[in-house]
């Protein structure tokens, strides 16, 4: 509990803010300044754009979320594609009893703040995997908490993704699986959580992926994702500076489009900051879309880098690179 309360008293001195004027009118954050501003227009996973207050107070009775129930953890394989097994930390015939192969790759997918494992970003992603190769794709559904008020959903994602760091650990030793062929993929808040899930197995995962890593309380905090969190870490960023983290973080950070709002084709920073889900989805079937390397994130910002190629996203479990890319895409699938 003690570490708790360092956390929120830290987090808490990220919110405190300029309190400048904030638009009313939905998805409109115009307003919004980076570490500063106290209200942000934030999407959820059905697409519906809430005024956050990021002082809002944190619900307690969540805090303590150190209970396997938290998670639900849903196996989808070429055997069972839409329907989900559910796999329950600590039951063998839960494993058993279901499609899970332990000679073939797993796919986590982590979904972000009020939202749960049926939304058909989570969906497409998982369509996705299947129709590349023959995967455990394991979508986590952590609503109880991601339900909650952004506060309380920053300070106890990294609990949640504790959980499933352990959850993996168990299932890999009692099924006799690969780290090798593990990878990792958070949406929004979501990617802090499987940052959180990697550090709690030591990095051991192949890949670790953020789509477009949540950004308001994370700046500075020390448990966002990082490169550390897995043996090749990626971000993706769409909507940096506002709902997503604009700075690079990862092994490779892909900036689109300069990495920032307005995407091709999008009018609000909810439409951008939910690009990068699409464009990696998109990136699993195709592998179309390619960076270059730059010499630094205002040079991809600005999209004018001319290095090396890299891919951006996929699901190549051995991808592994270092660098600040940048590139430009479409405004409509597959971009």
């Amino acid at each position: 509990m003690k570490d708790i309360v360092v956390l929120i008293a830290s987090i808490a001195s990220i919110a405190l803010c300029t309190c400048t004027a904030v638009s009313l009118v939905p998805d409109d954050n115009s307003h919004y300044v980076e570490g500063e501003s106290r209200y942000i227009w934030m999407l959820d996973g059905e697409g519906v754009s809430h005024l956050v207050d990021l002082e809002e107070p944190v619900d307690e009775t969540l805090l303590n979320v150190r209970n396997e129930g938290s998670n639900q953890y849903w196996l989808y394989t070429r055997q069972n594609p839409n329907t989900a097994e559910t796999l329950v930390y600590g039951d063998i015939d839960s494993i058993s009893n279901s499609n899970y192969n332990s000679s073939r790759p797993i796919a986590v997918i982590v979904h972000g703040w009020q939202s749960n494992g049926n939304t058909a970003v989570t969906s497409l992603i998982r369509n996705d995997f299947l129709a590349a190769e023959d995967t455990n794709v394991i979508i986590v559904d952590w609503r109880t908490v991601a339900s909650s008020n952004y506060l309380t959903a920053v300070i106890t994602s990294i609990e949640i993704g504790q959980l499933i760091g352990n959850f993996l650990e168990w299932i890999i030793n009692t099924t006799g699986g690969d780290w090798n062929n593990v990878h990792l993929v958070g949406i929004s808040l979501g990617a802090h959580v499987v940052g959180s899930a990697g550090r709690q197995v030591n990095g051991q995962p192949a890949r670790v992926t953020g789509l477009d890593p949540a950004g308001p309380l994370w700046i500075g905090n020390p448990n966002a994702l990082n490169r550390n969190d897995g043996q090749y870490v990626e971000a993706i960023h769409t909507d940096g500076g506002i709902q997503g983290i604009l700075i690079p973080i990862a092994d490779a950070d892909f900036y689109p489009n300069g990495g920032r709002h307005p995407q091709p084709g999008c009018s609000t920073t909810s439409c951008s900051h939910g690009r990068a889900p699409q464009l990696f989805a998109s990136s699993i079937r195709t592998d179309h879309l390619q960076g270059r390397l730059c010499d630094n994130y205002y040079q991809a910002q600005s999209v004018e880098c001319s290095g090396i190629v890299f891919n951006m996203g996929n699901s190549i479990f051995s991808k592994r690179g270092s660098g600040i890319y940048g590139l430009t895409t479409g405004s409509s699938w597959p971009y």
